[in-house]
Formats: C-alpha cells, structure tokens, sequence
C-alpha cells in the first residue's frame, strides 16, 4: 500500500509515492464526476486537476465507445455511408457484409413492414435502417421495453440517404410482437 507523506519530504521515493497516490485519487475523483455530471469539459482540466497540474487524457472526458454490429450487403453504397455515420458519431462499428440479409432480419425478428437494408444489433436492440445516431444514443440512455428502432425504407435525407430533397420520417420503436409506435420524427 502506498503511504502518503510529505511531499516536501527530500526522501525521492516519499514524494514519488505521493505523487502517485494523489493521481489516483484524481482519477477516482474524475470517475466519480462522470457518473454525477462532474467532469470537466472536453479538453480542460477540472479544478483538481488544475490544482496540482495535471492535464486530463484525451479519452478521459469522453464517453466509453458504443459497440455496435452492423450487416449489410457488400454491394450496398447507403450502407457504407451508414457505417460511415455511425462511425464519425463515435460508435465502433463491426461491419458484416452478407448477401442473405433476409435470414439476418428475421433471426433478430424485423417485422417485414419495417424492413430496410442493413441491420444492426447494440446492447439488447435491433437497428434495422436509417436510424439516426443521436436517435440511438437516446435509446442507449433511457432503455425503453422494446426490440429496436427501424426507419422503414430508405428516406431521403436520413444517414446514409443524404442528397437531393429531404423527407419528414418517422423512426419507430418496436417490440417482439411486431407493434411500433414513433419514438423519433425527423
């Protein structure tokens, strides 16, 4: 265990200790602020760790990365753009290209209404479609009872379908049973 003593103590390995020690408790201090909203902003040290002289990580401020599962036909270029969305929002994307997309849809049960092209599995939920990142963050944080989001079809003007006129859509919420209702409007 490491004691904490004086740091103007001249021992070299005291003040090494200390300076360790006061470093974990800033990192704990750092944890602790994320799971009450008490971080500092991205970038910018936080009042402890301006304190003594620390400069945070890149990564420390920002949210763990998203995991998510994609498949998509490998010849399909709004998919790619997809992942690209994904992506670029901060999600890891492991991408699977498959030409048999119907056995994927039905094996994570997209009802056939609310089919897209690609699919995709995060968490617990299924993402079949367009579905916005910002949409599946919200999802992420508030966790409704359901199976995934879909944007039937391929609106234009949804990730991935960007160019020419943008269409109103509606990204739906569903549950194992086939029901959706709107749980987003774009």
């Amino acid at each position: 265990m490491t004691r904490l003593t004086d740091p103007n103590h001249t021992d070299p390995r005291s003040r090494r200790d200390f300076l360790v020690a006061l470093g974990g408790l800033v990192g704990l201090a750092g944890i602790a602020g994320a799971s009450t909203g008490l971080t500092a902003q991205p970038g910018r040290p936080s009042r402890a760790q301006s304190a003594i002289g620390l400069q945070p990580s890149s990564t420390s401020l920002t949210a763990a990365p998203r995991a998510i599962t994609i498949y998509k036909d490998p010849n399909c270029g709004c998919c790619k753009l997809w992942v690209a969305h994904m992506q670029k929002a901060g999600f890891v994307a492991t991408v699977h290209d498959t030409a048999d997309m119907a056995t994927v849809k039905s094996s994570m049960g997209v009802p056939d209404a609310l089919q897209s092209c690609h699919t995709a599995r995060i968490a617990s939920y299924t993402i079949e479609g367009h579905v916005p990142a910002d949409v599946i963050v919200k999802l992420l944080e508030e966790r409704p009872e359901g199976r995934g989001l879909a944007v039937p079809g391929m609106p234009m003007g949804s990730p991935g379908m960007e160019g020419g006129r943008a269409e109103r859509y509606a990204v739906l919420l569903f549950d194992k049973t086939g029901k959706s209702r709107v749980y987003a409007s774009r």
